[in-house]
């Protein structure tokens, strides 16, 4: 019970330390944020873009909790077992995939040009980012399984059929 507590308390600091101020802390301190106008077509696109984004990240989040074994999202604090269940069996980056959605249809809900450009900046980062150092620790870390998991699951870009590793 206390190992369960403790992974957590861990995956709510990881929370709080990664998505909360990429999406929230960040675009609310740096962007003029004003309050959308509800009749605009691009608040609707952006809640109808944004749900399921932050829907995505939240499953994938969960299955972090429920199948890591130990560890968060966080790269310093990396889950113990390769998961490739769910939406990680149709691309290796779900839970970023939501995120960035998540963070364009921000830019969209208060129709912020600059919130537009750091989402485009956290997007190309997450892209020079994951083939160059991530993909590699995870390499490392799981070896030949994650080589054959790469090898069959797109990075970014879902397959239209479920990868089965079995």
């Amino acid at each position: 019970m206390v190992g369960k507590k403790f992974l957590t308390i861990r995956v709510i600091a990881a929370i709080l330390l990664l998505p909360i101020n990429v999406l929230f802390l960040i675009p609310a301190l740096f962007f003029d944020l004003s309050v959308p106008i509800f009749y605009h077509w691009t608040t609707w696109v952006s809640i109808a873009i944004g749900i399921p984004a932050a829907i995505l990240s939240i499953k994938c989040l969960r299955l972090f909790i429920q199948n890591g074994g130990g560890g968060t999202p966080a790269p310093w604090d990396p889950v113990q077992n390769l998961i490739i269940k769910g939406p990680y069996r149709y691309v290796r980056n779900p839970m970023l995939i939501g995120v960035i959605f998540f963070l364009f249809s921000e830019s969209l809900f208060f129709q912020s040009i600059p919130l537009f450009i750091y989402a485009t900046l956290f997007l190309l980062g997450n892209m020079v980012y994951f083939p160059l150092v991530e993909e590699k620790g995870l390499i490392k870390r799981y070896g030949g399984a994650y080589l054959t998991y790469m090898s069959n699951v797109p990075r970014w870009l879902p397959r239209s059929k479920s990868y089965n590793p079995e």
